[in-house]
Protein backbone atom coordinates (compact mmCIF):
# COMPACT_ATOMS: atom_id res chain seq x y z
CA UNK A 1 0.00 0.00 0.00
CA UNK A 2 0.93 3.63 -0.36
CA UNK A 3 -0.28 6.87 1.15
CA UNK A 4 0.54 10.18 -0.48
CA UNK A 5 0.09 13.43 1.41
CA UNK A 6 -1.25 16.00 -1.06
CA UNK A 7 -1.70 18.76 1.52
CA UNK A 8 -0.29 18.95 5.05
CA UNK A 9 -1.47 22.26 6.52
CA UNK A 10 -4.30 23.24 8.81
CA UNK A 11 -7.25 25.39 7.70
CA UNK A 12 -5.37 28.57 6.85
CA UNK A 13 -2.52 26.96 4.90
CA UNK A 14 1.11 27.78 5.59
CA UNK A 15 2.04 30.56 4.92
CA UNK A 16 -1.45 31.40 6.16
CA UNK A 17 -3.43 33.33 3.58
CA UNK A 18 -3.77 36.58 5.56
CA UNK A 19 -0.95 36.28 8.09
CA UNK A 20 2.18 38.34 8.76
CA UNK A 21 3.55 36.27 11.66
CA UNK A 22 7.21 35.30 11.71
CA UNK A 23 6.41 31.61 11.06
CA UNK A 24 4.58 32.49 7.87
CA UNK A 25 7.23 34.95 6.72
CA UNK A 26 10.00 32.40 7.26
CA UNK A 27 8.05 29.68 5.46
CA UNK A 28 7.47 31.96 2.48
CA UNK A 29 11.16 32.88 2.36
CA UNK A 30 12.56 29.37 2.78
CA UNK A 31 9.93 27.67 0.60
CA UNK A 32 10.29 23.99 -0.23
CA UNK A 33 8.74 21.68 2.35
CA UNK A 34 7.63 24.69 4.39
CA UNK A 35 4.94 25.56 1.84
CA UNK A 36 1.85 23.64 2.91
CA UNK A 37 -1.63 23.46 1.38
CA UNK A 38 -4.84 22.27 3.00
CA UNK A 39 -5.00 18.70 4.28
CA UNK A 40 -5.68 15.89 1.82
CA UNK A 41 -4.28 12.40 1.22
CA UNK A 42 -4.77 9.51 -1.17
CA UNK A 43 -4.34 5.76 -0.66
CA UNK A 44 -2.94 3.80 -3.60
CA UNK A 45 -4.10 6.55 -5.99
CA UNK A 46 -7.63 5.24 -5.39
CA UNK A 47 -9.07 6.29 -2.02
CA UNK A 48 -9.14 10.05 -1.56
CA UNK A 49 -9.29 11.34 2.01
CA UNK A 50 -10.91 14.76 2.35
CA UNK A 51 -11.70 17.30 -0.33
CA UNK A 52 -10.42 20.81 0.52
CA UNK A 53 -10.28 23.99 -1.55
CA UNK A 54 -6.85 22.99 -2.84
CA UNK A 55 -8.00 19.72 -4.47
CA UNK A 56 -7.73 21.09 -8.01
CA UNK A 57 -4.16 22.21 -7.45
CA UNK A 58 -3.32 18.83 -5.92
CA UNK A 59 -4.73 17.10 -8.99
CA UNK A 60 -2.45 19.11 -11.27
CA UNK A 61 0.68 19.00 -9.15
CA UNK A 62 0.63 15.30 -8.23
CA UNK A 63 -1.01 13.85 -11.33
CA UNK A 64 -4.11 12.62 -9.50
CA UNK A 65 -6.64 10.97 -11.83
CA UNK A 66 -9.51 12.90 -10.26
CA UNK A 67 -12.15 12.09 -12.93
CA UNK A 68 -11.77 8.38 -12.19
CA UNK A 69 -11.58 8.45 -8.38
CA UNK A 70 -14.48 6.34 -7.10
CA UNK A 71 -14.05 6.60 -3.31
CA UNK A 72 -13.87 9.71 -1.12
CA UNK A 73 -13.67 9.56 2.68
CA UNK A 74 -14.45 12.80 4.51
CA UNK A 75 -13.27 13.26 8.08
CA UNK A 76 -15.61 16.14 9.00
CA UNK A 77 -17.36 19.22 7.66
CA UNK A 78 -14.76 21.97 8.24
CA UNK A 79 -14.14 23.61 4.87
CA UNK A 80 -10.42 22.82 4.78
CA UNK A 81 -11.48 19.17 4.66
CA UNK A 82 -14.77 19.41 2.82
CA UNK A 83 -15.50 21.84 -0.02
CA UNK A 84 -18.43 20.18 -1.84
CA UNK A 85 -19.14 23.11 -4.17
CA UNK A 86 -16.23 21.93 -6.30
CA UNK A 87 -17.85 18.51 -6.71
CA UNK A 88 -20.73 20.07 -8.59
CA UNK A 89 -18.29 20.53 -11.47
CA UNK A 90 -18.61 16.79 -12.13
CA UNK A 91 -21.95 17.63 -13.80
CA UNK A 92 -22.65 17.83 -17.51
CA UNK A 93 -21.48 21.06 -19.06
CA UNK A 94 -18.43 21.01 -16.79
CA UNK A 95 -17.27 17.38 -17.12
CA UNK A 96 -17.62 14.67 -19.74
CA UNK A 97 -16.85 10.95 -19.79
CA UNK A 98 -16.30 10.54 -16.05
CA UNK A 99 -15.82 6.89 -15.14
CA UNK A 100 -18.87 6.28 -12.92
CA UNK A 101 -20.35 7.31 -9.58
CA UNK A 102 -18.22 8.82 -6.86
CA UNK A 103 -18.98 7.14 -3.51
CA UNK A 104 -18.63 9.64 -0.67
CA UNK A 105 -18.50 8.52 2.96
CA UNK A 106 -19.09 10.96 5.80
CA UNK A 107 -21.24 12.10 8.70
CA UNK A 108 -24.57 13.94 8.71
CA UNK A 109 -22.94 17.40 8.70
CA UNK A 110 -20.89 16.43 5.66
CA UNK A 111 -24.16 15.33 4.01
CA UNK A 112 -25.84 18.63 4.96
CA UNK A 113 -23.03 20.62 3.35
CA UNK A 114 -23.32 18.49 0.22
CA UNK A 115 -27.03 19.25 0.02
CA UNK A 116 -26.29 22.98 0.39
CA UNK A 117 -23.87 22.79 -2.53
CA UNK A 118 -26.43 20.92 -4.62
CA UNK A 119 -29.10 23.51 -3.84
CA UNK A 120 -26.74 26.27 -4.96
CA UNK A 121 -26.23 24.82 -8.43
CA UNK A 122 -29.71 23.30 -8.85
CA UNK A 123 -31.03 19.73 -8.79
CA UNK A 124 -30.45 18.97 -12.47
CA UNK A 125 -26.76 19.82 -12.32
CA UNK A 126 -26.20 18.03 -9.02
CA UNK A 127 -27.93 14.92 -10.36
CA UNK A 128 -25.51 14.88 -13.27
CA UNK A 129 -22.55 14.96 -10.88
CA UNK A 130 -22.95 11.20 -10.33
CA UNK A 131 -22.46 11.29 -6.56
CA UNK A 132 -23.58 8.62 -4.11
CA UNK A 133 -23.41 9.57 -0.42
CA UNK A 134 -23.03 6.99 2.36
CA UNK A 135 -23.86 8.07 5.92
CA UNK A 136 -21.32 6.51 8.25
CA UNK A 137 -21.87 4.72 11.52
CA UNK A 138 -18.92 4.75 13.91
CA UNK A 139 -17.02 1.45 14.31
CA UNK A 140 -18.99 -0.27 11.56
CA UNK A 141 -17.00 -2.12 8.87
CA UNK A 142 -17.49 -0.92 5.29
CA UNK A 143 -16.45 -2.82 2.19
CA UNK A 144 -14.74 -0.60 -0.39
CA UNK A 145 -13.47 -1.92 -3.74
CA UNK A 146 -10.45 -3.98 -2.62
CA UNK A 147 -10.35 -2.54 0.92
CA UNK A 148 -11.99 -2.60 4.33
CA UNK A 149 -12.66 0.73 6.07
CA UNK A 150 -13.86 1.48 9.59
CA UNK A 151 -14.68 5.04 10.74
CA UNK A 152 -13.47 5.70 14.28
CA UNK A 153 -14.64 8.61 16.39
CA UNK A 154 -12.24 11.52 16.69
CA UNK A 155 -11.93 14.10 19.44
CA UNK A 156 -12.47 17.26 17.45
CA UNK A 157 -15.50 19.41 16.63
CA UNK A 158 -17.69 19.16 19.72
CA UNK A 159 -21.10 19.18 17.99
CA UNK A 160 -20.20 16.78 15.18
CA UNK A 161 -19.26 13.11 14.86
CA UNK A 162 -15.83 13.63 13.33
CA UNK A 163 -14.01 10.54 12.10
CA UNK A 164 -10.54 9.14 11.67
CA UNK A 165 -10.14 6.02 9.55
CA UNK A 166 -8.83 2.47 9.88
CA UNK A 167 -8.14 1.16 6.37
CA UNK A 168 -7.05 -2.37 5.48
CA UNK A 169 -6.04 -4.14 2.30
CA UNK A 170 -5.20 -7.79 2.84
CA UNK A 171 -2.81 -7.84 5.78
CA UNK A 172 -1.74 -4.20 5.43
CA UNK A 173 -3.33 -1.56 7.67
CA UNK A 174 -3.19 2.19 8.23
CA UNK A 175 -4.70 4.43 10.88
CA UNK A 176 -5.37 7.87 9.40
CA UNK A 177 -5.70 10.09 12.46
CA UNK A 178 -6.50 13.73 11.83
CA UNK A 179 -8.23 16.01 12.74
CA UNK A 180 -8.34 14.80 16.33
CA UNK A 181 -6.98 15.24 19.80
CA UNK A 182 -6.14 12.28 22.04
CA UNK A 183 -8.49 9.50 20.92
CA UNK A 184 -11.82 8.83 22.67
CA UNK A 185 -12.09 5.69 24.80
CA UNK A 186 -14.26 3.83 22.25
CA UNK A 187 -11.62 4.34 19.56
CA UNK A 188 -8.91 2.97 21.83
CA UNK A 189 -11.15 -0.02 22.52
CA UNK A 190 -11.57 -0.69 18.79
CA UNK A 191 -7.81 -0.59 18.22
CA UNK A 192 -7.09 -3.36 20.72
CA UNK A 193 -5.51 -6.41 19.07
CA UNK A 194 -5.27 -4.67 15.68
CA UNK A 195 -1.80 -4.34 14.18
CA UNK A 196 -1.00 -1.07 12.39
CA UNK A 197 1.60 -0.81 9.61
CA UNK A 198 1.26 2.99 9.45
CA UNK A 199 0.02 5.45 12.05
CA UNK A 200 -0.69 8.90 10.62
CA UNK A 201 -1.31 11.52 13.30
CA UNK A 202 -2.50 15.09 13.66
CA UNK A 203 0.34 17.39 14.79
CA UNK A 204 -1.35 20.74 14.33
CA UNK A 205 0.25 22.45 17.32
CA UNK A 206 3.79 20.93 17.09
CA UNK A 207 5.69 22.28 20.14
CA UNK A 208 2.51 22.89 22.13
CA UNK A 209 0.67 20.08 23.86
CA UNK A 210 -3.05 20.23 23.03
CA UNK A 211 -4.92 16.93 23.01
CA UNK A 212 -8.52 18.15 23.23
CA UNK A 213 -9.15 19.19 19.62
CA UNK A 214 -5.84 18.64 17.81
CA UNK A 215 -2.44 17.34 18.88
CA UNK A 216 1.15 18.44 19.25
CA UNK A 217 4.35 16.39 19.31
CA UNK A 218 3.98 15.42 22.97
CA UNK A 219 0.42 14.23 22.33
CA UNK A 220 1.70 12.17 19.38
CA UNK A 221 4.31 10.54 21.62
CA UNK A 222 1.64 9.65 24.17
CA UNK A 223 -0.58 8.10 21.48
CA UNK A 224 2.29 6.01 20.11
CA UNK A 225 3.34 4.87 23.58
CA UNK A 226 -0.18 3.68 24.30
CA UNK A 227 -0.33 1.87 20.96
CA UNK A 228 2.95 0.15 21.87
CA UNK A 229 1.58 -0.95 25.23
CA UNK A 230 -1.51 -2.32 23.45
CA UNK A 231 0.64 -4.30 21.00
CA UNK A 232 -0.77 -2.44 17.98
CA UNK A 233 2.64 -1.36 16.66
CA UNK A 234 6.20 -2.63 16.59
CA UNK A 235 9.62 -1.71 15.19
CA UNK A 236 8.30 -2.10 11.64
CA UNK A 237 5.47 0.40 12.06
CA UNK A 238 5.87 3.76 10.35
CA UNK A 239 4.70 6.90 12.15
CA UNK A 240 3.81 9.99 10.14
CA UNK A 241 2.78 13.37 11.55
CA UNK A 242 0.85 15.91 9.48
CA UNK A 243 -1.73 18.75 9.52
CA UNK A 244 0.52 21.57 10.72
CA UNK A 245 -0.59 25.06 11.72
CA UNK A 246 1.65 28.12 11.63
CA UNK A 247 0.50 28.69 15.23
CA UNK A 248 2.75 25.78 16.21
CA UNK A 249 5.70 27.93 15.19
CA UNK A 250 8.07 25.25 13.86
CA UNK A 251 9.35 25.05 10.30
CA UNK A 252 9.84 21.66 8.65
CA UNK A 253 13.46 21.18 9.69
CA UNK A 254 12.62 22.25 13.26
CA UNK A 255 9.91 19.58 13.48
CA UNK A 256 12.28 16.97 12.06
CA UNK A 257 14.87 17.73 14.74
CA UNK A 258 12.27 17.62 17.50
CA UNK A 259 10.85 14.22 16.51
CA UNK A 260 14.10 12.48 15.53
CA UNK A 261 14.26 10.60 18.87
CA UNK A 262 10.83 9.12 18.14
CA UNK A 263 11.57 8.21 14.50
CA UNK A 264 8.50 10.07 13.27
CA UNK A 265 8.27 10.93 9.57
CA UNK A 266 7.35 14.59 9.10
CA UNK A 267 4.91 14.86 6.22
CA UNK A 268 5.21 17.52 3.56
CA UNK A 269 3.11 18.23 0.49
CA UNK A 270 3.71 15.42 -2.00
CA UNK A 271 5.31 12.93 0.42
CA UNK A 272 4.61 9.26 -0.43
CA UNK A 273 4.99 6.49 2.14
CA UNK A 274 4.91 2.87 1.02
CA UNK A 275 4.21 0.03 3.40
Amino acid sequence: MEIQYLGTAAAEGWPAIFCNCESCKKAATKGGKNIRTRSQAIIDKQILIDFPQDSYMHMLKYNIDMPNIQTLLVTHSHQDHWYPEELMLRGKGFASDIYEKLDIYGNDDVYRRLKEAEAFVGKDMSKNAEIQFHLLEAYKTYELPGYIMVPLKAKHKKNEDCYIYFIQQGRKTILYGNDTGYFPDATWEFLKNRYLDVVSLDCTMQQYKEGTNHMGIQDNVEVVNRLKKMGCVDDNTKYVITHFSHNGGMLHEDIERAVKPYQFIVAYDGLSVEF
